[in-house]
């Protein structure tokens, strides 16, 4: 063995230190060529563990030694592990080569990312993905929506993606269930999830009909399409959907509570008269009532904070 690979050896050893595992990255990828080769032995011939770090590390030594065919070689290597512990492990570290793939935008890195996303959801492969800006994945992403772990990558790709992602998002969160009369959890998060991303993109007055179609549909769906209705209804629907909203403070939780406020405040233009006409009635109630209505404290914080801060009117 000579000197060079014996150095090399010696510092891809480091990668397994707490404290100069980093640091051993910089120096591999000071090598340049020499390091590919004793990297992608460790990479390859590494056993999956709970302790995954050293082989992020790996990865992302080759990553900036431009080992692209490396990393496409790893991620498209098939693997069987039983123990979910290092299973987990070895996802980590398969999450840390999707994503240093992703820069480089080339279709052969699509299209490997694009294949191994139909077999498994890893949100390193979502976010890689993601980061190309193509039609391609979007059903994926929209699948992945459903699956706990890899949502909030899938959200963030279908956020990044924006108006392409558009008709997709708006088919999957009216889309029922199976049965009418049964939504499987799984179908349920999904369009919770494509109505909370609707919400945060540009939803234009064409989208109305099925938006409204939402508005007494599950708690967390009808709260999103409300936020989207105040953007884009008529000024008689949109009174309508402040009632809505309303109407629904008592029964919702407080991060649905919260939102409804926020939604109130930023519409209180439209929300104003109705909030008034609300907080009036309510203070009719003896005061030990008063004092435990949900809604009547809400509506009077909605007031008081677009009062004091100077929010537009609608």
């Amino acid at each position: 063995m000579n000197k060079l690979l014996a150095e090399i050896l010696r510092i891809i050893d480091c990668l397994n230190s707490l404290h100069d595992g980093d640091c051993a990255v910089d120096l591999l990828v000071e090598y340049g060529e020499e390091a590919i080769a004793p990297l992608r032995e460790y990479l390859m011939e590494g056993k999956p563990s709970h302790i995954y770090q050293p082989r992020q590390r790996a990865v992302n030594a080759l990553a900036g030694l431009g080992a692209k065919e490396v990393l496409i070689e790893y991620l498209s290597m098939p693997k069987k592990i039983s123990d979910p512990v290092f299973r987990f492990g070895e996802e980590a570290v398969e999450n840390t080569a999707a994503r240093a793939l992703a820069r480089w935008q080339t279709n052969d890195v699509f299209e490997v990312l694009l294949r191994i996303a139909h077999t498994r959801t890893l949100p390193g492969v979502i976010d890689a993905l993601g980061s190309f800006c193509r039609p391609e994945p979007i059903p994926l992403f929209i699948a992945a929506l459903m699956d706990d772990v890899s949502r909030p990558t899938a959200e963030n790709a279908l956020k990044s993606m924006g108006e392409i992602a558009k008709p997709a998002l708006m088919e999957a969160a009216v889309k029922p269930g199976l049965s009418e009369n049964y939504e499987s959890p799984s179908i349920l998060q999904r369009r919770r999830s494509a109505v909370r991303i609707l919400a945060e993109l540009t939803v234009t007055a064409e989208g109305w009909p099925r938006i409204k179609e939402l508005l007494n549909d599950d708690l967390e769906i009808s709260i999103s399409a409300a936020r989207i209705a105040l953007d884009i209804a008529s000024p008689e629907d949109k009174n309508a959907v402040v009632k809505t909203l309303i109407g629904k403070i008592s029964y919702a939780n407080w991060y649905s509570q919260a939102e409804i406020e926020n939604c109130l405040v930023k519409h209180y233009g439209v929300a104003k008269r109705e909030i008034a006409y609300q907080i009036k009635q309510r203070r009719l109630q003896p005061e030990k009532v008063q004092v435990s209505d949900t809604v009547l404290q809400m509506l009077q914080s909605v007031r008081a904070r677009a009062g004091g801060c100077g929010t537009n009117v609608d």
